[in-house]
């Protein structure tokens, strides 16, 4: 290896020398299996575990019940179509990519809701075709638990084994030639990723200066070809600015004459618009460059979620608010419910509703937040707050739909041109509708923001929340708020 690395750079009289071969691979044993291999193997997995675990959970209940009605053929033909389902959920999701299964959280989550969503419409369709008489009631629980348990195991163990082969690079891969314009002390990254997904460098070159006179890039072209043709080479990863592209394009064109695939891997700032999501316009393709609020699909979930959820409540708990209303209008002179401008979705203002808590009613350009042992909060209003309760009655503007269940809580008028000059991207927040509760609230940022910290904490919460929704994240949200709710921080 060093003679080859000493010839190459006596070569090229030490312009775009090839750097020092990245060190031999571990002797041991490579695992018969590549990196790119490994969602196809995860899938096929997931498939075989869910047949076995249908033929095994019937062989199961027969045993223990004795029974004949549970028959292993009807178990298989089962198994096919829960299989069929639950892995193209899964699928969808883009839970079998190598990263995703190693994030263990994240697949038993999706893993739970694909089975739990799979059972209940194969449920549904055996009771809506009138066929459950000729399946065993006993084997489908047992098939749906030992089917779940088995499919969490084999996250626990695909992780394991995933973590043990990136960490003792134990995937087999093929040679790869690496060009790169990044200084040596910066370029170690990626052969390192590389090494350790199995890629052996088999050679490692340097591309020349910006402005470089086109006959060094014709040499080095030369160079690498030449090169490549005393290896096995599978692939040649090309590491530079996009900035460059347009030398770099004379380059790649160069290679040409070698028949494997030529990569490249952009760094520097560009680079960060190759992770963006594309679109078409006809022949031209932009980058999105900001997330839109929701697709149209999206926002018709949300909004009947909203619509659900708000009417269930208003109709669970009207003996509560009822009791409520009466209660403040004995204890202290004034309207039941407090409207206040809010700023929503766009910028555009609308009434929020609230039960009575102070003895003032503020909704000018000048208010003060509540606080603790505040003398305007009256005494069922110190109670009301505490439990939150004084938010239900916006129950009314999720139904109306200037509100909804989860997104960013709206703040008083006045103090969002307070919080509008003070913290930047304040106003992003507005791009979804303000939220009953959100992903601020439940973890502890409620009550006063009397702090530029305080506020520029909230809205980091918020705007991760706007990046990373999900009809799934709404649901987390949901589940976590009545607890914390309970531990009442920062309720004043």
């Amino acid at each position: 290896m060093n003679f080859i690395s000493r010839n190459i750079a006596a070569d090229v009289h030490g312009e775009f020398a090839a750097r020092s071969f990245s060190p031999p691979l571990k002797s041991e044993r490579k695992w018969p299996i590549r990196y790119r291999s490994i969602e196809l193997f995860a899938t096929c997995s997931d498939v075989a575990i869910i047949l076995i675990a249908g033929i095994l959970s019937t062989l199961l209940y027969r045993l223990y019940s004795g029974s004949t009605a549970a028959d292993v053929s009807k178990a298989i033909g089962s198994a096919i179509v829960v299989s069929a389902l639950c892995v193209s959920l899964l699928k969808m999701r883009g839970v079998y990519r190598p990263p995703e299964l190693l994030a263990f959280r994240r697949q038993v989550h999706a893993v739970c809701l694909s089975w739990i969503f799979v059972f209940v419409l194969l449920g549904g369709a055996v009771g809506a075709f009138n066929i459950g008489a000729e399946l065993s009631r006993g084997a489908g629980i047992a098939f749906a638990v030992v089917g779940l348990a088995m499919l969490i195991g084999h996250r626990v163990v695909m992780r394991a084994l995933l973590s043990k082969a990136l960490n003792d690079r134990k995937f087999s891969g093929g040679n790869v030639v690496l060009i790169t314009d990044q200084a040596r002390s910066q370029d170690t990254g990626l052969a390192e990723a590389l090494t350790a997904l199995g890629f052996r460098l088999a050679g490692h070159f340097s591309l020349p200066r910006p402005g470089a006179s086109s006959s060094y890039r014709r040499r080095l072209s030369g160079l690498v070809v030449r090169h490549a043709r005393g290896f096995d080479i599978e692939q040649i990863i090309v590491e530079a600015d996009p900035n460059r592209w347009c030398e770099l394009r004379e380059f790649v064109a160069e290679l040409r004459v070698l028949p494997f695939p030529v990569v490249f891997v952009p760094v520097g700032a560009a680079s960060e618009m190759f992770a963006r999501p594309t679109r078409d316009f006809g022949s031209a393709i932009g980058v999105e460059v900001q997330r839109g609020p929701l697709t149209p699909i999206e926002c018709a979930a949300k909004r009947s979620i909203d619509l659900i959820g708000a009417g269930i409540c208003l109709i669970m708990l009207a003996p509560l608010l009822a009791l409520v209303a009466v209660i403040i209008k004995l204890d202290s002179p004034g309207p039941v419910l407090f409207r206040q401008q809010r700023c929503g979705f766009n910028s555009r203002s609308f009434a929020i509703y609230k039960f009575r808590t102070m003895r003032v009613l503020e909704n000018g350009p000048s208010i003060t937040q509540a606080g603790p042992a505040d003398s305007r909060v009256t005494r069922i209003g110190k109670w009301l707050r505490r439990t939150s309760i004084d938010e239900l009655p916006q129950l009314l503007n999720v139904l109306e739909g200037s509100m909804s269940l989860i997104g960013p809580r709206p703040h008083a008028m006045a103090h969002d041109s307070q919080f509008d000059e003070a913290v930047q991207h304040y106003a992003f927040r507005r791009r979804v509708k303000p939220g009953l509760t959100g992903w601020a609230q439940i973890h502890g940022c409620r009550g006063p923001t009397p702090t530029r910290t305080l506020i520029e904490q909230r809205v980091e919460y918020d705007l991760w929340y706007i990046d990373n929704w999900s009809l799934r994240l709404d649901l987390a949200i949901l589940l976590r708020t009545p607890m914390e709710v309970l531990r009442a921080r920062n309720a004043f």
